[in-house]
């Protein structure tokens, strides 16, 4: 019997850490690639260190904003499943988490909730300041 919780509890945890790493490599994905955020702190970063000229800026920028319309096409036809797979991530982080609480003390799940709750404001302040510049677009 007591063999047989462990492994409940491993495959809970396992299914924990992979809709965290789900949901954040589709994050890190799409920030990366200019999916649904913007990508201006990046390109001015890339403008300074390569000291581009205000013309060389201009044709940069063009560029770059032709290419994130062309991404945002590319994944125009598999946002509603990221959007799926986004929400079904989350009810399963939030099954998990209910499920690793009974097995804690009171004290051990005031401290998974306050971890939880640190990781879900590192989050929320990453997007925030990938949102900052951002711009319309299609979703």
């Amino acid at each position: 019997m007591q063999r047989s919780k462990s492994y409940a509890l491993l495959f809970l945890l396992a299914a924990f850490i992979a809709g965290g790493a789900l949901g954040f490599t589709a994050d890190k994905y799409f920030s990366r690639h200019g999916h649904g955020r913007s990508d201006r702190p990046s390109r001015d970063r890339v403008a300074r260190e390569l000291k581009l000229t205000p013309a060389q800026r201009a044709q940069f920028d063009s560029i770059m904003n032709s290419r994130r319309v062309q991404m945002r096409e590319l994944f125009k036809p598999i946002r509603p499943q990221m959007d799926s797979l986004q929400k079904i991530a989350k009810t399963i982080g939030d099954s998990t988490h209910e499920q690793l609480k009974r097995i804690l003390t009171p004290e051990q799940g005031r401290k998974l909730d306050e971890m939880r709750e640190r990781g879900r404001k590192r989050a929320a302040e990453s997007r925030s300041r990938g949102d900052s510049d951002r711009t319309p677009g299609p979703r």
